[in-house]
């Protein structure tokens, strides 16, 4: 039998039950709300301002896009989509294009130097080199390169390459192309035309010299998606299904620095020239401004914008892009002995003083 009493601590509970239920529920939809803004807001802006910031910083300054395991046998992937556009790509630039790589006035390499020595750069150039035994071929001096075209760093770097190796031979085509929509969307220059749509390896180039040979590796994937890398058993596979002897030896040149742990492949782009190894690109050049945020200037750039930009000696990026230039072709003249015209530039002359 319920008495008056009972009733009234029954009902005394039930109104502390439900202020406690009513207190979850509300405390609930709280929590709920604060993790999507999580997910939705802050979360995604700062994966990509971390995603940009460590590839930017990474091993202090910039080296290598992918660090890869000590068996180098990882691949990296980056999920970011910065861009979506393939405009024009595997096309051969013109004639009038081509000759802003090929033709450069030594002037513009010469006064880039100089910035570049006297501190007075806006962009970091880094003369970050290994010095080791170089690869000939045909009794010739080589440029080794192992890259991707997923890699925005490569994409930057090919940019200072391009106008290196003009300084020692020409190029007869040279082609549009994109990092991997997942990381940047950046306008660059293929070696060839190359298979953007599936994984695999191209070799080659349309470039030539009497000096030095240039042999390029390029590792593809479609650029649709992330930063991909194939496992180096992989690309040494594809590199020899072509059949081709230099390259295949160039390979193995490659695999045999990397057992060395300060001159081994530990990502993309990985460039000897001459009698200098370097592990990443040279430079951190990437637009008219610094990049801030997940963003890069030179993302949403045509290729006939940057061309441009090359065409004008004091426009911010082509003076970051000749001077990480220079840095590769002080390594190339100290290699050969400074058998070519360019080495004769003051700029070049003093670089080579900073190598070992």
């Amino acid at each position: 039998m319920k008495t008056p009493k009972t009733v009234h601590e029954n009902q005394r509970t039930m109104r502390h039950l439900k202020i406690i239920a009513y207190g979850a529920l509300v405390l609930g939809v709280l929590s709920i709300i604060s993790v999507m803004f999580l997910f939705l807001v802050i979360v995604p802006g700062l994966s990509k301002s971390i995603n940009l910031q460590s590839q930017l910083q990474r091993s202090g300054n910039l080296s290598s896009h992918a660090s890869l395991s000590g068996n180098l046998s990882s691949s990296v992937q980056t999920q970011s989509s910065f861009g979506s556009t393939i405009t024009g790509i595997d096309d051969p630039l013109n004639n009038s294009a081509l000759a802003v790589i090929n033709n450069a006035p030594n002037s513009y390499f010469e006064n880039a130097g100089e910035e570049y020595i006297n501190g007075s750069l806006s962009d970091p150039v880094y003369p970050n080199a290994n010095k080791v035994q170089g690869f000939t071929s045909n009794n010739k001096t080589s440029v080794v390169y192992l890259g991707s075209i997923d890699c925005v760093f490569c994409g930057e770097n090919r940019w200072a390459m391009a106008l290196a190796l003009s300084r020692f031979g020409s190029f007869s085509k040279l082609f549009i192309g994109y990092s991997s929509f997942g990381d940047y969307d950046l306008p660059t220059l293929y070696w060839t035309a190359d298979n953007y749509n599936s994984s695999t390896d191209e070799i080659g180039s349309y470039y030539s010299s009497n000096i030095i040979n240039f042999l390029p590796i390029e590792d593809t994937h479609p650029i649709t998606g992330g930063f991909v890398l194939n496992p180096i058993s992989t690309i040494q596979h594809n590199v020899d299904l072509k059949g081709n002897e230099t390259y295949i030896k160039e390979f193995g040149y490659i695999l045999n620095l990397s057992n060395n742990k300060t001159t081994a492949f530990q990502g993309t782009p990985y460039t000897v020239w001459g009698r200098y190894q370097f592990s990443g690109a040279d430079a951190v050049v990437f637009g008219n401004s610094t990049p801030t945020g997940s963003t890069l200037p030179l993302t949403y750039m045509t290729h006939a914008q940057v061309l441009s930009q090359l065409a004008n000696p004091t426009d911010q990026f082509a003076q970051g892009e000749y001077a990480a230039a220079d840095v590769y072709i002080a390594a190339l003249c100290k290699s050969i002995n400074n058998n070519a015209s360019v080495c004769s530039l003051p700029a070049i002359i003093s670089i080579e003083s900073v190598l070992k």
